[in-house]
């Protein structure tokens, strides 16, 4: 721990998102075990998922972002408001000419500009959509510890990561276990089911840099990443995990429970 904490921000962000990625395999590795995952679990593990970023936008994005604007002199709402929502636009207009399919999906009912594009990357495409947001989140924590900002912790980053990490493990899955189902080899599934989680060290690292050389836009990037993450919390990862209507109740249990361990992680690291 005391190696990484003598690395700069970029290496840490860097490190912290090769981490991510890393569960993101460790999902998608279940194809190796088995063809497929109990679809009330799986239906827990995106609700649990969705529990972990609502949290995540809050306390260790939105709150700081916050907290950094009024020490920067900015008017808070105000920043936090074009960042939110600049951060929710953003992934409306990736989502809307992105070519992606969600899982779950037969592939008439892929959105994005029309392509002739396999089924298995339109999957990859629609997990890689979130990670996005999830990367350039942690870039721009760990950007932001850089900055000496009261607000921005080194605790507080590592525990944006362990959370992104912790709900990536069913993100890998989703994409890995269809696949498998329609008799793709183990290998095939699990490449495609990683593959969904490598551009969150690029997005990363792109964060850090960028929050390094704007110090202004800190606040505004810590809120935009929010609302990128709750964009996809409300668009697909609730929508996905309570499309069994029998599920529903325990799977609002799960989001609470993802929440709550977030928050957990964020105060006591944090």
């Amino acid at each position: 721990m005391e190696k990484f904490l003598s690395l700069g921000p970029v290496a840490q962000a860097f490190i912290a998102t090769l981490f991510t990625w890393g569960v993101t395999a460790l999902g998608a590795s279940l194809v190796f075990i088995t063809r497929e995952v109990n679809q009330k679990l799986m239906d827990c593990m995106l609700g649990f998922a969705a529990g972990v970023m609502i949290a995540a936008s809050f306390w260790s994005l939105l709150a700081p972002g916050i907290e950094m604007a009024e020490h920067l002199g900015q008017i808070p709402w105000l920043t936090a408001t074009i960042g939110f929502m600049g951060g929710g636009i953003f992934m409306r207009l990736v989502d809307r000419f992105l070519p992606h399919l969600h899982p779950g999906l037969n592939s008439g009912k892929a959105e994005g500009v029309k392509t002739s594009w396999q089924r298995s990357t339109l999957l990859v495409l629609a997990i890689t959509l979130h990670n996005i947001p999830e990367g350039l989140a942690v870039g721009v924590a760990f950007g932001a510890v850089a900055a000496g900002l009261p607000s921005a912790t080194i605790g507080g980053a590592i525990a944006l990561a362990i959370g992104i990490g912790i709900q990536n493990c069913p993100e890998g899955t989703a994409v890995s276990m269809p696949l498998r189902r329609e008799g793709m080899s183990k290998t095939k599934s699990f490449f495609y089911g990683q593959a969904s989680g490598l551009v969150e060290p690029v997005a990363g690292v792109l964060g850090a840099l960028f929050v390094l050389n704007l110090r202004g836009v800190l606040p505004y990037a810590l809120c935009f990443a929010a609302g990128a993450m709750i964009f996809v919390v409300v668009e697909e990862l609730i929508p996905e995990s309570q499309r069994e209507f029998k599920n529903i109740d325990i799977v609002t249990l799960a989001t609470m429970i993802g929440f709550t361990v977030m928050m957990i992680l964020d105060v006591a690291l944090g």
